[in-house]
């Protein structure tokens, strides 16, 4: 018997994992974009949150760190996954349509609950050399999302031109989020897409 067909109390121990380690993500959402955001956060208060123990918490993750870069790991792989869907899904060709399905599939996926936004631009910040790398690794993912993109819309092989433009693109997209998700009275998802969409159809026309 694998340890996948394991049991416990009737059910499989992989899906009891697998629920263990949602009920984490789910409390680091919560935790780490509260008052104290993550800096104040402890292990001791996100087993309270999630309502499971210290020792359930170490068999699923090393340390706070572990669980942050997990959890920024998912926004991320669900909001490229969302926009990729998205332009999987148009037929038709006009860029500025284009443009609009994907930021605003990319805001719905990381701005709908603002705090994945905040995890996103603000608390994965500066957490620990470790950890920036982390998140420049993941910026550069979506450098190489654009470079594609890009190339795929020009009908031609990605150029250092296109790279040099989708690095640009992914700060201005960065920066202008990271502002959205700490203003006190933001703009709407609508605006915010608005503005991304037209920001790409900028580059795009370089």
């Amino acid at each position: 018997m694998t340890a996948s067909e394991r049991t416990y109390a009737g059910r499989p121990v992989s899906d009891r994992a697998a629920e263990r380690r949602r009920r984490f993500l789910d409390a680091a959402l919560v935790e780490f974009t509260g008052a104290a955001g993550y800096a104040g956060s402890s292990v001791t208060s996100i087993c309270r949150a999630a309502g499971l123990s210290r020792r359930q918490f170490y068999e699923e993750f090393s340390d706070r760190e572990d669980l942050l870069v997990a959890l920024y790991d998912e926004i991320q792989h669900a909001a490229r996954g969302a926009v990729a869907e998205a332009l999987a899904g148009m037929a038709s060709r006009d860029l500025r349509e284009l443009a609009t399905a994907a930021m605003s599939a990319y805001m719905t996926s990381v701005g709908t609950d603002p705090r994945r936004a905040e995890v996103s631009f603000v608390q994965i910040v500066g957490v620990s050399a470790r950890v920036e790398q982390h998140r420049l690794d993941g910026r550069e993912e979506w450098v190489e999302f654009f470079v594609a993109a890009m190339a795929d819309f020009a009908g031609r092989a990605p150029s250092e031109r296109q790279r040099h433009l989708a690095i640009a693109y992914v700060g201005a997209l960065t920066g202008l989020v990271h502002h959205w998700s700490v203003a006190p009275d933001p703009a709407t998802l609508d605006d915010i897409v608005s503005v991304l969409s037209d920001i790409l159809l900028a580059f795009a026309a370089l």
